[in-house]
This record gives C-alpha cells, sequence and structure tokens, in this order.
C-alpha cells in the first residue's frame, strides 16, 4: 500500500468513527440529553433499543472504506446494546415464576372483544387489565372473561379482572390538572393470591405527541407524578402496577414511576404500534415482587400488542 494513501482512508473513517463514537455515548448516557427543549431526552429515551441500528449500519460503511477505526469504535456500542437489550435466559433455563399477568389496552375501536380475550387468554395468565374500555363493549369482555376470572372491577375506562379475590377496590386518581372529571383512567385493588395480599394498580397515563418542535408530554408527566405518589403512599408491602403508561421504563418522565419499582427485564417486547411495534409503552413493573419475563401475544383488535409478563412472589 502506498503510504500516501493511509492517511486518506484513515480520514475517509472519521465520520462514520464519530458516529459511532456518539452512539456509544448516547448508550452509556442518555441521561446527558437535556429535556429543556423539545424534551429530546425523553424521545431518546423513548427509542434508545433503535441505537442498535448503527452497528449493523457502520459495519458496512467500515468494510467499504476498510476502515479498522470505526471497527474498533463500534465494538463499545455493541458491548453497550448488548448489555441493555441482549440478555440471555440462564443456564438453567427460563427464571421461575408463580404467577402470569396480562396487560392490554384493547383500543376503544376494537370490533372483537371476544377474538381479543381468546388471545390473553391463551397466555393462562392469572390477572388481566385493559384500558380503552367503553361501555358498549364492557359487556362483551365481561362475559367472555368471566369463566377463568370471576373477580373483576372497572372504573371508567379501565379494568381489572382476577382468577383471585379482589377486595378494597377504588378509584386511583392519575387525573392531571385541567382534565375534566369525566376523565377516569385508574383503579386499585387487593387481590387475594395463593401467596399473600397483593395490591394491583391499573393506570392508563395521558398520551404524548411527536411533533416538529419535539416530544409533548406535559400531561403524561403529571399523571405518573400521580400515579408514583399513590405507590408511594400505598401500605400493602406488595404491589404490581398494569398499566399503558404511554412511554418506555428508559423515559425520565415515568421516573416518579419507575424509581419506586423494581427494574423491569430489558427484553425488545415491543407494544406499539401493533402495525410496526416500535417501543413498549405496555408497562408491567412489581415492588416486593420480581418480574422475570415479559413478552408480547399476537395481534388482536387493538393498535397496541398485548403484553404478558411472568411474575415472581
Amino acid at each position: 500500500m502506498d503510504a500516501r494513501t493511509r492517511p486518506a482512508r484513515r480520514r475517509r473513517g472519521r465520520v462514520p468513527a464519530v458516529l459511532a463514537a456518539a452512539a456509544a455515548c448516547l448508550l452509556a448516557f442518555p441521561g446527558a440529553v437535556p429535556n429543556t427543549f423539545g424534551r429530546l431526552g425523553s424521545l431518546l429515551e423513548t427509542f434508545l433499543p433503535w441505537l442498535g441500528l448503527v452497528v449493523p449500519v457502520l459495519l458496512v460503511v467500515a468494510r467499504a472504506r476498510r476502515s479498522a477505526v470505526v471497527l474498533l469504535v463500534l465494538l463499545p456500542v455493541a458491548c453497550l446494546w448488548l448489555g441493555r437489550y441482549g440478555g440471555a435466559p440462564a443456564a438453567g433455563g427460563a427464571p421461575a415464576y408463580d404467577i402470569t399477568v396480562v396487560q392490554h389496552n384493547v383500543s376503544d375501536e376494537n370490533s372483537d372483544p371476544e377474538g381479543t380475550v381468546r388471545t390473553l387468554r391463551d397466555a393462562r395468565p392469572q390477572l388481566i387489565a385493559l384500558q380503552e374500555l367503553t361501555p358498549a363493549a364492557l359487556p362483551a369482555y365481561r362475559a367472555a372473561l368471566a369463566p377463568g376470572h370471576p373477580h373483576h372491577a372497572v372504573h371508567g375506562t379501565v379494568g381489572l379482572w382476577s382468577a383471585y379475590p379482589l377486595r378494597d377496590v377504588r378509584p386511583l386518581d392519575i387525573r392531571p390538572p385541567g382534565f375534566g372529571a369525566d376523565w377516569n383512567r385508574g383503579l386499585r385493588a387487593t387481590a387475594v393470591t395463593p401467596y399473600g395480599e397483593v395490591a394491583v394498580l391499573v393506570a392508563h397515563l395521558p398520551s404524548v405527541r411527536i411533533g416538529p418542535t419535539g416530544l409533548r408530554s406535559g400531561p403524561r408527566d403529571a399523571g405518573a407524578a400521580l400515579l408514583g405518589g399513590a405507590i408511594a403512599a400505598e401500605p400493602a408491602g406488595r404491589v404490581i402496577v398494569l398499566g399503558d403508561l404511554n412511554g418506555t421504563v428508559e423515559d425520565r418522565g415515568l421516573a416518579p414511576v419507575t424509581d419506586r419499582l423494581g427494574p423491569a427485564p430489558a427484553t425488545l417486547a415491543f407494544s406499539w404500534p401493533a402495525a410496526l411495534p416500535l417501543a413498549r409503552i405496555d408497562q408491567v413493573l412489581a415492588r416486593t415482587a420480581t418480574v422475570v419475563g415479559i413478552s408480547t401475544l399476537p395481534r388482536t383488535g387493538s393498535d397496541h400488542l398485548p403484553v404478558a409478563a411472568r411474575i415472581r412472589m
């Protein structure tokens, strides 16, 4: 190789190397991106797993430009991504668990409640939380779920169906300031399980919007603060939160909730939108219990995919 071509090749690899280094920094320190303009930090955290696409794209670039520098910089990117999202099951197989729960925003435009319930029941859950229940569809959900889940509670547009008896059922106030009195998207119940009593909180936080100015999440963040306060004040030792939280667990806007609960498994079980899932905004989180696995179920008549979680009590 002509000595004069080496610096040229090194220069050709500088831009891909800088991009790879930037991706590594964002994966390692997403919290360093401020939320002061357009809530860019939350926007990054919502789609953080997709930074992994940098690796195959820049691998092609590195091969085309024969740049060893780019390959070296991509190594920490790959390691960081695998550390966050590439966890494999333990050598002994899947982790042990005690109950299965399902979380699903069924959509107020879902025309097939019975088919939706069949999909949810295939996971054999003991607890099922639903959002966007409408008065017209509610009787169909009640009838379809009754055989395996005779205990249920509904408040506003959210509901909980249980194989275990429920008591101490009451509304959960997560209504942000300025929202009308008819906005009722939370409930709390105590499930009497073979493993002891557990407080189950079902929530549907306000939607977020993505536009030219970034992420608009003020009402969602206000609802998350109220939900976090309810979790902090919950006297029960064991708590399970099931909900469409309109945010990923990495999103700092949900910190009032996620900081008070155990970590969720870092899986790529994206739940929204159902046609082309980009993020998991349907969450199962717990306190004094461990969520050991999360997966999505087949598509229903909703714009969300159902999420099934296994919990060790």
